[in-house]
């Protein structure tokens, strides 16, 4: 017995088995990374997904059948990239647009001008609106036949032979064009928008039996629709209020578990967080706060690929630990701007504190450190919103695994560090989800007590916060007209 669990992440997508003491097995990687066309844009091909996904189903079917069977299937993905595709024929309409696409930031300035509707162009609501403009409307296509989603309902679509058109509510929250309740679609932002309601999928639970996967070997029922950074958050069993995770790949996504009191607004807050739709069961909605770090492990790829320091970001931890500390040198990661709480598109990296006696591992480690600094900027501004008390930060993600920043991470923050037992948690928190839902585990609170951390690291000494915020502020409005820009 076991779960099926289907990533979609954004340069990649895998499939694997979670059994019933919450291990990982049979996974399957395919790489389905965006294209930029031009600066600023960014697509990807969604039948080369549905392809890719089909195939690394298969495969871990296959791989799995003489020990396993599958129980449910639980889809978790990348959030807001968006799909648009035939109700007729499955077959999308034109080129899916990633989550980091800019290309309706002036729609964005417009909304907020004209109807003072805030968004960002990382959400779906512009780009769904983009997408009928330049594919349906131009073309005349008739809008029965269309349908948009994001990548979680063109997934459900694709392994449910184009029968299933739904998203859950941790997907619909952060479209732009849900009610406060995250239970339905608003018509009037959906008119302002000029999104057809229609071509919307239905919300539904994140956990529970929407349909069969019936692309697949036994079409087992689909029990779980996750967005990544929330799949994340159940994966490492943060189910109670305050327990808080922290994503670091290629940006850092913060999550603090807050219960079921509902925000009064899908904004951004004046400490630079957001909330979201944590997950919604039968039984209620869970919310949590987010806190955004725009770029992490970009800086590692940095010091290899453009300085040429460091010849993997493996060896960032090799070089760190031969010095002390950072001999005074200090890193402000703004390759892309600062996010929680500043804002600042306008901010850039900053590397001050350089003498003749500095060498390359005290570079290197004063990015782990920045880096780390970061990590600790958002804890204190989810904690300044939520006068929540936490205690420890659970991380995972590629930067999970090096040991050098763990520690960093640990004395910038003060707090105890778990690492997670798995590098990328949201493949748990979809199976816990889906598992809970058909008896795998009679309950998503005993499906998470099977998670235990592959270490926990305690703080040695404080970093110097104070000299941090000062270098901080140096990073900051470097380029005036980015640094206007508020999203």
């Amino acid at each position: 017995m076991s779960i099926l669990v289907v990533d979609i992440g954004t340069s990649g997508l895998r499939a694997g088995v979670v059994r019933n003491d919450g291990s990982l097995n049979f996974l399957n990687y395919e790489a389905c990374r965006p294209s930029t066309p031009a600066p600023g844009l960014v697509e990807f091909d969604a039948q080369q997904m549905a392809d890719a996904v089909l195939r690394v189903c298969n495969q871990t079917i296959e791989q799995s059948k003489i020990t396993d069977t599958i129980d449910a299937v639980g889809i978790t993905n990348q959030r807001a990239s968006t799909v648009i595709w035939s109700k007729s024929t499955g077959k999308p309409f034109g080129p899916a647009i990633g989550w980091q696409d800019l290309r309706t930031v002036g729609e964005c300035m417009a909304a907020a001008a004209e109807h003072g509707i805030k968004l960002a162009p990382n959400q779906t609501a512009t780009k769904a609106a983009w997408m009928l403009q330049n594919y349906i409307f131009v073309n005349k296509i008739d809008l029965a036949d269309v349908r948009i989603g994001t990548v979680d309902s063109y997934i459900a679509a694709v392994l449910s032979k184009n029968k299933l058109h739904v998203t859950d509510s941790s997907n619909a929250a952060v479209t732009g064009l849900c009610n406060i309740d995250a239970l339905s679609w608003s018509p009037r932002l959906c008119e302002l928008l000029k999104v057809e309601i229609e071509t919307l999928p239905k919300i539904v639970a994140s956990s529970g039996v929407i349909g069969n996967a019936t692309a697949l070997p036994g079409a087992p029922p689909i029990a779980a629709l996750i967005g990544d950074q929330q799949s994340s958050l159940v994966g490492q069993a943060c189910i109670t209020s305050g327990a808080t995770k922290i994503t670091f790949g290629t940006g850092g996504m913060l999550n603090t578990f807050t219960g079921q009191d509902a925000p009064t607004k899908f904004v951004r807050s004046e400490h630079g967080v957001y909330p979201i739709v944590a997950f919604r069961d039968s039984v209620a909605t869970y919310w949590a706060s987010e806190a955004i770090m725009l770029s992490a492990g970009t800086n590692l790829d940095w010091l290899c690929q453009d300085l040429q320091l460091i010849s993997s970001p493996s060896e960032s931890h090799e070089l760190a630990s031969q010095v002390p500390d950072s001999g005074g040198v200090v890193f402000v990661p703004a390759l892309f701007g600062l996010g929680t709480p500043h804002w600042d598109y306008g901010a850039r990296g900053t590397l001050l504190g350089i003498t003749r006696g500095t060498t390359r591992a005290h570079i290197v480690r004063s990015v782990l450190e920045g880096i780390a600094h970061r990590g600790a900027d958002m804890i204190d501004s989810v904690v300044g919103e939520t006068k929540l008390d936490i205690k420890s930060i659970r991380i995972d993600g590629g930067m999970s695994r090096n040991p050098s920043f763990v520690q960093a991470l640990a004395n910038a923050t003060g707090r105890k560090i778990e690492v997670s037992p798995i590098t990328e948690a949201t493949t748990l928190g979809a199976a816990f989800l889906a598992g809970s839902e058909v008896s795998f585990w009679q309950s998503l609170e005993q499906a998470t007590t099977t998670w235990k951390p592959a270490q926990i690291i305690e703080p040695t000494e404080l970093l110097n916060r104070a000299q941090w915020h000062e270098a901080v502020s140096r990073a900051r409005n470097w380029i005036p007209a980015l640094s206007s820009l508020d999203f």
